[in-house]
């Protein structure tokens, strides 16, 4: 059977899960600013849990963002080192997928809007559906203003749920009328690797080299042209 793991730093929390056997590990913790002192301890911790050694590992799974620069960096440079060290290949999730995959799995929901408050009064902003257990992208990714957000055409708010802290930043400023929202939700490891195993079936996985960070926005640690 696939042993993966899967980690993600893309936002305030920090959390990694491990498939082995059947059986999903998970450790999940909010913790700003602290993951790249956290973030192998608690890798090496679920792997003791499982009893599994790292050298079991057929595939690595990580949040590719969109998310905070910092975190996402952080996230590429553990799964590049393991990757490259025990000649594994990687599986880049997207981190607003991951989201609405939590939504799925502890709201029930099977239409997720979610925005991600991504600073500069923009958010990162993607809608899933469900499609045989797996949260799917309708449309395109973005960032984006709260007032340019829009929902895929036809349709009706009342089926959507709102998920990410966008909705807490901005709810007055993003689309009005949705059935729920959870404003404090971030991505969980657990999620991304609902997300990697059918990845991983379907043959996705890539090179270590590959695993490289999504920020949507085109100008992230990127001086701006004096005027």
């Amino acid at each position: 059977m696939t042993t993966l793991l899967a980690l993600d730093t893309a936002t305030e929390a920090c959390s990694v899960a491990l498939l082995h056997d059947g059986r999903v590990y998970s450790h999940y913790e909010v913790i700003p600013r602290l993951h790249a002192q956290r973030l192998l301890p608690m890798i090496q911790q679920l792997l003791g849990e499982a009893g599994v050694a790292l050298s079991a590992l057929d595939g690595i799974a990580f949040g590719r963002g969109p998310g905070a620069f910092t975190g996402v960096r952080i996230a590429i440079g553990v799964v590049q080192g393991l990757a490259f060290a025990l000649e594994r290949p990687v599986l880049l999730i997207s981190d607003l997928a991951v989201l609405a995959q939590r939504a799925r799995r502890e709201q029930g929901a099977e239409r997720v809007a979610v925005a991600i408050d991504a600073r500069m009064d923009e958010v990162y902003w993607g809608c899933y559906s469900l499609d045989e257990g797996e949260m799917r992208l309708c449309g395109s990714e973005a960032v984006l203003s709260p007032e340019r957000a829009e929902l895929p055409p036809q349709a009706l708010p009342a089926d959507w749920f709102a998920a990410g802290t966008g909705w807490g930043t901005f709810a007055s400023r993003l689309p009005q009328g949705l059935a729920g929202q959870a404003p404090d939700l971030l991505p969980h490891a657990e999620d991304l690797l609902t997300l990697a195993l059918p990845a991983w079936s379907r043959g996705e996985a890539v090179a270590a080299e590959q695993a490289q960070p999504i920020y949507l926005r085109d100008n992230v640690a990127t001086p701006k042209a004096p005027r």
